[in-house]
């Protein structure tokens, strides 16, 4: 036993388990398994729908997987049947496409290029008729790559609003329920457009439940929310005074019914719509499993998923890890998506503050072993507004620190993880995943 805990590298280990994570949620490796075609039909969704000669197949596209599921959809479709249409993705996470126009755009803000990309996307999906059909490619980033202005705003209205929902310390749920109803493509207004025909939309959730109505702000799916709502969450957040006066007049009018609502459960336009929901974070964890228990570690999965303020996340993280007296060496595993309220003006990104919260829990704790590994990261390969998917906690981490005389609490009130880990080594670089299921956090204990 003790010659096995030697042979063994936590530090690798982790990076191999969270690899294997990110590669079972790959579109290369799901879109075969949720779409297939002959030379007269095609199937999706879980249904087959027969192609008549003069049946037009659309593809179209939003995530920061979008470029990815393309190529997938392009390897499967183009033996049997010319495709067209248009993808829209994050800025650095484009790959080469056959016949798909790709476009790169900002996020998690939006920017001319989100505006063009909806633009192009809609005008694909123009006069379409009963017998056509629309593969709706959709993943994580959805909501600010596929953006556009409401009437009486302007890009940088809309802009200012997506940056104060993302510092506010609102949920997904909450932040994509504004962006609906600024919008006349997400909640199931894109499938509106695109009545009468055929929609199948194939999803990479990166949202806590999998809800369809809140991945990429549910351009597909009918729409529970309202503009009252939208007004109300802003009004929790204390941002009512804050966004720009067209936003707030714009808001304000649906709520009075001058504007109409987001399509809801039952209106016709979802009749030939069906939805299928292809990569998840479970499937992610179950994947890090494996690779867990071929590493010779004993897996524990948290089922429930991890969402709140990242700094309560780590703290909490840790002192798991600390109370654990179970069989080692051990792997515990665990997914979701945190958020931060920033206080600071330093660098980082929810899974760096996970990671430094949790690494701070361990200090206050006198932590001064070596047995204990952590890792926070998103499963895109970015963090936050950095170069970095996330970061690693482990006992070099803290040798670093101490050598450095870097003061941790300091750095999470300044929100500057990325400038902690990035003296301390230990920022986990990955580039684009290609891939977005949330964040995997895993933990080695030996």
């Amino acid at each position: 036993m003790w010659l096995f805990l030697f042979a063994m590298n936590p530090y690798e280990d982790i990076q191999k388990i969270f690899n294997a994570a990110v590669a079972a949620v790959h579109p290369q490796r799901l879109l075969p398994h949720a779409l297939s075609a002959t030379s007269g039909s095609l199937t999706c969704c879980g249904k087959t729908f027969p192609l008549a000669p003069h049946s037009r197949v659309i593809v179209i596209g939003a995530g920061k997987a979008a470029a990815a599921m393309g190529a997938a959809v392009e390897n499967i479709l183009l033996p049997h049947f010319p495709v067209s249409g248009v993808v829209v993705t994050k800025y650095g996470h484009a790959l080469p496409l056959q016949q798909l126009e790709l476009l790169e755009a900002g996020h998690p803000v939006p920017d001319e290029n989100s505006v063009l990309a909806t633009q192009k996307i809609l005008s694909a999906v123009e006069g379409l008729q009963e017998g056509d059909l629309v593969i709706l490619l959709l993943s994580g980033g959805a909501s600010a790559l596929l953006a556009d202005v409401p009437e009486g705003c302007t890009l940088p209205d809309v802009q200012q609003l997506f940056q104060l929902l993302l510092h506010s310390g609102a949920d997904i749920e909450e932040m994509n329920t504004v962006r609906k109803h600024l919008s006349a493509v997400k909640g199931g207004q894109l499938a509106k457009r695109i009545y009468p025909a055929t929609l199948c939309t194939l999803i990479i959730s990166d949202v806590p439940g999998d809800k369809l109505e809140v991945i990429g702000s549910g351009p597909a799916v009918p729409d529970p929310g309202t503009f009252a709502q939208a007004m109300s969450i802003l009004e929790r957040y204390h941002l009512t005074t804050k966004i720009p006066l067209s936003v707030f007049s714009h808001l304000k009018k649906g709520g009075l019914g001058e504007k109409s609502e987001t399509p809801k459960p039952g209106d016709p336009v979802f009749q030939r719509v069906y939805n299928s929901l292809i990569g998840s974070n479970r499937i992610a964890l179950k994947a890090a499993a494996h690779q867990a228990n071929a590493l010779g570690y004993t897996v524990v999965v948290r089922e429930e998923l991890i969402v709140g303020e990242a700094k309560e996340a780590g703290k909490n993280l840790a002192n798991t890890a600390l109370q654990y007296d179970k069989k080692v060496p051990a792997c515990l595993l665990q997914g979701g998506e945190t958020t931060v309220a920033i206080r600071g003006n330093g660098k980082g990104g929810r899974n760096q503050e996970l990671a430094l919260a949790a690494l701070k829990t361990l200090q206050d704790a006198g932590y001064s072993g070596n047995h204990l590994t952590l890792l926070s990261a998103g499963t895109d390969g970015t963090d936050g507004p950095t170069d970095a998917a996330g970061a690693i906690a482990d006992a070099y981490t803290l040798q670093e620190a101490n050598r450095l005389q870097l003061d941790a609490a300091a750095f999470l009130d300044n929100n500057d993880a990325w400038n902690f880990f990035r003296q301390t080594s230990r920022l986990l670089i990955t580039g684009a995943t290609q891939t977005n299921v949330m964040d995997i956090q895993i933990v080695l204990i030996t």
